[in-house]
């Protein structure tokens, strides 16, 4: 009786290393998309947000998504210890800016520059101090116009410049959507169309444009 009880002692630091070392490789990566329609959008079959999610290992990743229609950036500012913080994610996509923009001219309440500079960088350091990694996003399109002939496209430049000095300056990981769609337009919009390439209405992906962002930023969230 006390060889068997001591021989279990004995294995009992391996048994436990064991569990733990279980636990630690079962423990998935929670990943959040923190957005707009956009978003929103891409949690629906075909997706953006959905195709990350068949792409990478359901084992080894959690996938949720956290957009809704409307929102700027002030909107993901109050609503991000519900919606992403409480959560406890490892990594948060933020994509914001189009309705920042695009809301100047549809309905007069799009984000001054200097507050949207200031909110998005709100967001960057609260989840930072809750302990996750964030990868940002510039805004892509309004309008698939070439050459800057979209009305927006010199306010959607600006505030994407903004995002990358954001990304810059903290150091962190981004999707320049800007420039790959517009690149993409470039090259593939032989007939200057409004829209019809990467997005349904000149704001929100169809499926090639889903299928491009979640190949942008399926390098970045594994």
């Amino acid at each position: 009786m006390m060889k068997s009880s001591f021989k279990l002692l004995l294995l009992l630091p391996a048994l436990i290393l064991a569990v733990l070392f279980s636990a630690m490789k079962s423990k998935s990566k929670k990943i959040i998309f923190f957005g707009d329609s956009i978003t929103a959008a891409g949690i629906k079959p075909g997706g953006y947000v959905d195709l990350i999610k068949k792409d990478l290992d359901p084992a080894k990743y959690e996938i949720i998504g956290a957009g809704i229609g409307g929102n700027k950036v002030y909107d993901l500012y109050l609503r991000m210890e519900d919606d992403v913080l409480n959560k406890k994610p490892d990594l948060v996509v933020i994509y914001i800016g189009v309705n920042d923009v695009w809301h100047k001219l549809t309905s007069k309440t799009g984000t001054d520059y200097d507050k949207f500079v200031k909110f998005y960088q709100g967001l960057i350091n609260k989840i930072q101090a809750g302990g996750a990694k964030v990868v940002l996003c510039t805004p892509a399109v309004i309008g698939e116009k070439k050459n800057g002939a979209n009305v927006m496209d010199t306010e959607l430049d600006k505030y994407s410049a903004a995002v990358r000095e954001l990304a810059a300056k903290n150091n962190l990981p981004i999707a320049d959507l800007r420039k790959l769609f517009t690149d993409y337009d470039m090259a593939n919009n032989p007939e200057d169309l409004a829209k019809g390439i990467l997005t349904s209405d000149g704001v929100h992906l169809n499926d090639k444009g889903n299928r491009t962002l979640a190949d942008a930023l399926l390098p970045l969230v594994k």
